[in-house]
């Protein structure tokens, strides 16, 4: 699991004073990637070992405003052999305010295919897997 401090960008508010729903996925992207950068190195060839987002999901549950102090915790909940769910819960203090998921599909970008997880990622993908 790892924990993401989110900064909360003037631009992210709508006219109701509260982040807009769509501003979510760029939380959730940010996590994402914070996650991976504990297995991953900067160095990857993303073209040969890439991934597609292939399924998002949101539930939300009280409305975060500009100044709240938020963080996401995002953990790996299921893998399989070509993909992986990556789940994310997003507090202000220890209040969850909204819910995600993610399923990652692995890609070939240079043959146009899918593949397996690559077998760097599996290990520690299971070590940060919570059931």
């Amino acid at each position: 699991m790892s924990k993401t401090k989110i900064q909360i960008r003037f631009s992210d508010i709508d006219v109701m004073g509260h982040v807009n729903n769509a501003i979510y996925l760029n939380y959730f992207e940010q996590a994402r990637m914070e996650f991976f950068s504990q297995f991953i190195p900067k160095d990857w060839d993303w073209y040969k070992n890439g991934l597609l987002l292939a399924k998002n999901e949101i539930e939300y549950f009280f409305p975060i405003a500009l100044n709240d102090e938020i963080y996401i915790e995002t953990k790996c909940i299921k893998i399989g052999n070509k993909s992986f769910d990556l789940e994310y819960n997003l507090f202000k203090g220890d209040k969850l305010c909204c819910k995600g998921k993610s399923v990652l599909v692995c890609f070939d970008y240079t043959i146009k295919q899918t593949i397996n997880i690559p077998t760097e990622w599996l290990e520690h993908l299971n070590t940060l897997k919570i059931a």
